[in-house]
């Protein structure tokens, strides 16, 4: 399932509207999945708090909502705008790529629910494309 030009252009718009909360989301994503897929919490045994709301799941939050944006700006061309990330946790983190779906999920669900009037039908199906794909690119060093 490939992006449009038009989905593009709607997940450009969407994410210019809903950006500057990107640590909100962010946060309510890893909150969200750490709580709701408890079995993700294993690979951030490391961390001092594992809480909801915590220093480090926010921390880590903001850093999921970076690649994101970062997926927005190489929207054109996600295999070689992810490829480092996709490298990163492919050979030094080890992630289950299955766990890049689950947090796309739980982003889709946190900006639903963050940003309810801007989150028409037409947004909800062109970011979850965008979401797929960038889960897809994330998953390039895997194969």
């Amino acid at each position: 399932m490939s992006l449009t030009e038009k989905d593009k252009a709607v997940v450009k718009a969407f994410w210019a509207k809903v950006s500057k909360s990107q640590d909100a989301i962010g946060a309510e994503a890893m909150g969200r999945m750490i709580t709701v897929y408890p079995q993700t919490k294993t690979y951030f045994s490391h961390w001092p708090d594992l809480a909801v709301g915590s220093t480090s799941v926010n921390n880590h939050g903001s850093k999921v909502i970076s690649g994101v944006a970062l997926a927005v700006k190489c929207i054109d061309d996600l295999a070689t705008g992810l490829l480092d990330l996709s490298e990163q946790h492919a050979y030094s983190m080890r992630v289950d790529p299955a766990n890049f779906k689950i947090l796309c999920h739980c982003i889709l669900v946190a900006v639903s629910i963050m940003f309810p009037k801007d989150f028409s039908p037409e947004v909800h199906v062109a970011f979850d494309k965008f979401l797929c794909a960038v889960s897809l690119s994330l998953s390039e060093r895997y194969r």
